[in-house]
């Protein structure tokens, strides 16, 4: 286990618009903000169309990490995540994790990482700037290259 304590900066209010592309519109917020290490606390949205990690076949390491998608349409969602910097892209590497029900499916729900998502009418978010410790995210060679979050220079 390791703990950090977290100096925070500015907070922000995200509202993304109908049609909206979740993960370029999330980077276009960072770059106009100059945000480039955070959380994001909550966010609560309709999704036209999403795609998160999921398998329907039996997996051949239960221990690796699962890189197929399910893809799912008209959901509303329910999520929260951490911003990392890229500096390699220059860029703010998000890990967002979302609860997302069918809405024509008697709500049946799914959970996992947010691969893509389509905005259907909004997305209320709410983004909290980290202004120390950097916040990384480089990939482990002992866990399946699975990039894990890091604190400091």
């Amino acid at each position: 286990m390791r703990s950090y304590e977290l100096t925070t900066g500015r907070t922000f209010a995200v509202n993304f618009d109908h049609g909206d592309d979740f993960f370029p519109t999330l980077a276009a917020f960072c770059r106009q903000n100059d945000v480039r290490h955070g959380y994001i606390p909550m966010f609560i949205a309709g999704f036209a169309e999403a795609e998160i990690v999921g398998a329907c076949e039996e997996l051949e390491d239960p221990n690796a990490p699962v890189w197929s998608k399910v893809h799912v349409t008209g959901v509303e969602a329910m999520g929260c995540g951490t911003l990392a910097y890229d500096a390699q892209t220059d860029s703010v590497s998000p890990h967002i994790h979302t609860t997302l029900g069918e809405k024509a499916r008697s709500a049946n729900g799914y959970t996992s990482h947010l691969l893509n998502a389509r905005v259907q009418f909004l997305v209320e978010m709410l983004v909290v700037e980290v202004a120390a410790p950097v916040m990384t995210r480089p990939k482990n060679p002992n866990l399946y290259d699975v990039p894990l979050l890091t604190f400091g220079a």
